[in-house]
């Protein structure tokens, strides 16, 4: 008869948050796997004891999500569902004192860089030869590499540095590594993600050196696209554009998030700009690839934000015209410098105000994808689900941007393959197409 000690142990680790979150769980995951951990990501069975929460710390909705996911899981505990709970990631790594007081079922709580810690309360090792080897959770044809971690920026109402620490560049021997270690197992699209990507090689090269990671990684064989996030607009080395127009296998693409559209709250934001030359840059970057896609977020309701700053950034959205635009509410945060700020805007007009930008934003992006139809784009297909076929073009990232929609009933296309689809319908956030 067995009993319950002699069970093995089965950990599932679960991921709240960003890709770059996400990025972490799956070194996690290789690190557990690697010390003969047998050891699963957002399992859907109910049969692993221990439990890995990384969390996230970055917004009020984001926090609660995390703290929401632990109590279940302390409750589960408590149950005797599960016998060991473990806590990771940015939420942990900013309130890990408060956090061991309100919920002590939590076997311990671990930081950010506390990989080496975590893994020994498995009596596992830190293997040092799995660095550059990752097994990914996403399909299997796209894979996120963060290419930096941590911030230097002094962003008024960002907590991401007081989480993750300052600016640190990954070498890029390491990321060639690893790129040719993904594209040996399939994958064919990079997403290059990072806290600040603007700055990557200032620490460890002693300049901005975007432009040469992304020669080195297009010439990785099999890696058919590279695609660029979060690049900050203050400083943004100019050659990464020559680099997208000469090869072609870097997407025209980039994830720049801007914030606002009004000087005076850039000033308030510490964002080191200014509406102008924000407005300068974004045309610059059409007039050298001319088809780029820009993705954008922006913050509603930051202190300070009056209903006169807030028409100037809608003025902003209505004539920069981005492809993708997302848009936060803002968010409290302790020890942030908005913090000493008076929290002014009430949260139902941060809504409102959120709410008319996404509208205006819907227009434009409906707009946009009218101007697709009849043309063919290269896409990569995804996923198929509920009869359908689901893909992407070079301009379109996963999760976030438009998706391509193919009828299954009609067309066989194969997952992780790329096809000619011709576009023959268009929604603001989808296109409708078929194979040619």
């Amino acid at each position: 008869m067995k009993t319950k000690g002699l069970k093995k142990d089965k950990v599932n680790i679960v991921t709240l948050g960003c890709s770059k979150n996400l990025v972490d769980s799956e070194v996690m995951l290789t690190q557990l796997k690697g010390n003969g951990i047998n050891t699963s990501h957002e399992s859907q069975k109910d049969d692993s004891n221990i439990i890995i929460v990384n969390t996230c710390g970055f917004i009020d909705n984001a926090k609660q999500e995390s703290i929401d996911t632990i109590l279940r899981y302390a409750d589960a505990k408590e149950e005797g569902i599960i016998d060991k709970l473990y806590v990771t990631g940015c939420l942990s790594q900013r309130y890990k004192d408060d956090l061991e007081q309100e919920i002590p079922q939590v076997d311990s709580f671990f930081g950010t860089m506390e990989l080496p810690a975590l893994l020994k309360k498995f009596k596992a090792d830190y293997k040092h030869e799995l660095v550059g080897e990752r097994i990914t959770t996403t399909s299997n044809h796209y894979s996120y590499m963060k290419i930096s971690e941590g911030c230097d920026r002094p962003c008024s109402f960002c907590a991401i540095p007081l989480m993750r620490g300052k600016h640190i560049s990954r070498p890029m021997e390491g990321l060639v590594t690893e790129a040719k270690n993904l594209a040996r197992n399939g994958t064919k699209e990079l997403l290059l993600i990072a806290q600040d990507s603007t700055y990557y090689g200032l620490d460890i090269y002693k300049k901005r050196n975007l432009a040469e990671l992304l020669q080195r990684l297009s010439d990785v064989e099999g890696i058919a696209w590279i695609r660029l996030h979060y690049a900050f607009p203050t400083g943004f080395p100019l050659d990464v554009l020559d680099v997208m127009n000469d090869r072609d296998n870097i997407c025209n693409y980039l994830d720049i998030p801007l914030q606002h559209g009004s000087t005076k709250m850039l000033k308030l934001m510490r964002r080191g700009t200014t509406r102008e030359k924000t407005e300068e840059l974004i045309q610059m970057m059409r007039d050298k690839v001319p088809d780029i896609a820009i993705r954008t977020t922006l913050i509603a309701g930051h202190p300070g934000e009056t209903e006169a700053d807030f028409e100037e950034m809608v003025s902003f959205v209505e004539r920069m015209r981005f492809d993708r635009l997302g848009i936060f509410n803002y968010s409290h945060e302790e020890n942030t410098h908005a913090y000493g700020m008076n929290d002014d805007v009430p949260d139902e007009v941060k809504q409102e105000r959120a709410n008319h930008v996404m509208q205006i934003q819907a227009e434009i992006s409906n707009e946009l994808n009218q101007s697709k139809v009849g043309r063919a784009f290269k896409t990569l297909i995804d996923r198929k689900e509920g009869g359908q076929f689901y893909g992407r073009t070079e301009f379109d990232s996963p999760e976030v941007d438009n998706e391509v929609i193919i009828d299954a009933s009609q067309h066989y296309l194969r997952i992780g393959d790329f096809a000619q689809i011709k576009i023959k319908d268009a929604t603001e956030f989808d296109l409708y197409g078929e194979p040619i």
